[in-house]
């Protein structure tokens, strides 16, 4: 479960973590929505592709978010904790979204944070909700290719091993 979608990637597409050209090469999904490609689409989809491909991915996982829609102040990104009057005010509808998704049958065993602010809110949720056994966490996509690009392989395989974890 990521932050929110950015305007970019999850908020264009429909998908988290998906921008238009993942959305072509990976998923097989034509599209008209651009070639601009974002940062965390891109790290996820390396993570998919050593997963084995998007089919096999997302046949045993959903990706998601806390908030499903892209927020956007002054042209730029938000994120839904960026503000702790907006916090507030979607909290509520964040954790009837988590319920909603929930109902898909997914496995309560655990959920994966990505991002380290994220779990934050997410594990504040979850011990109100108890929606998972436990929350796991780790880097959010973004950073790593902003900020930790030179060990990305090792990223990849942090990703890999917690996917792959029971």
């Amino acid at each position: 479960m990521g932050i929110n979608p950015g305007r970019f990637g999850g908020g264009l597409t429909g998908i988290s973590f998906t921008d238009p050209v993942a959305l072509r090469e990976y998923c097989k999904i034509d599209n008209n929505l651009g070639n601009r490609k974002e940062l965390s689409s891109e790290f996820v989809y390396k993570v998919i592709n050593h997963f084995g491909g998007a089919k096999k991915f997302y046949s045993r996982y959903f990706l998601s978010a806390l908030y499903p829609l892209a927020i956007i102040k002054n042209g730029k990104n938000f994120n839904y904790y960026d503000s702790k009057e907006l916090w507030n005010f979607m909290s509520p509808f964040i954790a009837d979204s988590i319920k909603e998704q929930l109902k898909f049958g997914a496995e309560r065993k655990f959920a994966i944070s990505l991002g380290k602010k994220n779990a934050k809110y997410l594990t504040k949720l979850n011990k109100e909700y108890k929606f998972f056994d436990e929350i796991r966490v780790l880097d959010h996509p973004r950073f790593i290719m902003q900020y930790r690009r030179k060990k990305l392989d090792d990223y990849v395989n942090k990703y890999l091993e917690v996917l792959q974890s029971k």
